[in-house]
């Protein structure tokens, strides 16, 4: 994390206490690792997140998604849904490498499991995706298996923000977006727990930009170079991922889940029309286990009356989280000399 984060230029958002460092990593267990392909007119990557570093498809968490605005291209959701758990990496990826990504998921959990598809059922690989066609170049599809592997492989708890990963070619509020996260601590039963969240950012209307609830300016004395890709459109999409180690049931996550769109809306998203947004979480303390030998599997969750720190946590963690993916990018030329601008040269530019 070599790039300043949007706090240390003095800027808090909310009122909960983040984690530790501040990361989805917060959450024990959980570990996220990039791949960045930047070179000329490729400008791409993935990135990948770990529920916990033990054989996923044998000990699952129980999970949930969200769908705000479904103008996408995911794969997995539909059987988190139905079955309330994650028994893969979560793989963040541009739009055309979603394929890909599946199948070499499909590889990583088969070299593992020997029981998938013969003795067992198969397997429900969960990816996730931004178009970065704007700077990368998206046809060539350069994103391959080995990347994916290798970001599996490389997965830590400390991992960098900004245009990394599959972050290294998003656009954002018209500046260069990408990779964010930001966390917050609750206390429940006089216990403190953890909910981390990672944004891939790829959304906004540059004049709608708000930070902290001040409105961006922009002026013809801080321009910024490069334009949107249509003034007024908003043509992108945001993944949100949410890790936390409260008790919580597949219901309540989804519940937490749809308090992330309370962050979108805060730095200045409408959710347009095909900015598809997406939100898949899960917790790190209930987990199931895929041969389970009791019929019975007690789990914890929360009283219901207890949840609105949480609520606050989620939407927090997701607004400070695009904030720090605008604040870490640099300053980026990519496919046909497009160009996306670092929102910290123009942080001065509130009203």
């Amino acid at each position: 994390m070599k790039n300043k984060r949007i706090r240390d230029y003095g800027i808090r958002i909310g009122k909960l206490e983040t984690g530790k460092n501040n990361l989805l990593t917060d959450v024990a267990g959980v570990l996220v690792g990039h791949i960045t392909i930047d070179n000329g007119q490729v400008k791409t990557g993935v990135t990948t997140i770990l529920p916990h570093a033990r054989n996923i498809f044998r000990e699952k968490v129980l999970a949930s998604c969200h769908v705000i605005n479904g103008f996408g291209k995911a794969a997995g959701l539909m059987q988190i849904e139905e079955m309330g758990t994650i028994e893969t990496p979560i793989v963040l990826v541009n739009t055309l490498s979603v394929g890909v990504a599946y199948d070499a998921l499909v590889d990583y959990l088969l070299s593992a499991n020997e029981d998938i598809g013969v003795t067992t059922g198969t397997v429900n690989p969960v990816v996730c995706e931004c178009n970065d066609g704007f700077l990368n170049d998206i046809r060539g599809k350069h994103l391959k298996k080995e990347h994916v592997f290798a970001s599996i492989k490389n997965a830590t708890v400390f991992f960098e923000e900004g245009a990394v990963g599959a972050g290294t070619g998003m656009s954002c509020f018209g500046f260069k977006g990408g990779i964010g996260s930001a966390s917050r601590r609750v206390m429940l039963d006089g216990k403190e727990y953890v909910l981390g969240v990672l944004v891939l950012s790829n959304f906004g209307v540059q004049e709608d930009l708000t930070i902290n609830g001040l409105k961006f300016r922009r002026t013809a004395e801080n321009a910024c170079s490069g334009s949107t890709l249509a003034e007024g459109v908003d043509k992108g999409s945001a993944v949100i991922v949410v890790a936390m180690d409260i008790p919580l049931t597949e219901r309540q996550l989804k519940r937490v889940l749809k308090r992330a769109v309370v962050g979108l809306c805060r730095v200045g998203s409408f959710l347009g029309n095909t900015s598809g947004e997406v939100v898949v979480g899960f917790t790190t303390a209930n987990n199931i286990y895929h041969y389970q030998q009791q019929d019975i599997r007690q789990i914890g969750m929360l009283y219901e009356e207890r949840i609105d720190d949480v609520f606050r946590a989620a939407a927090e963690a997701t607004e400070e989280s695009v904030l720090n993916s605008l604040v870490c990018s640099e300053r980026t030329i990519g496919r046909d000399n497009n160009l996306r601008d670092s929102l910290k040269y123009y942080l001065d530019s509130l009203v």
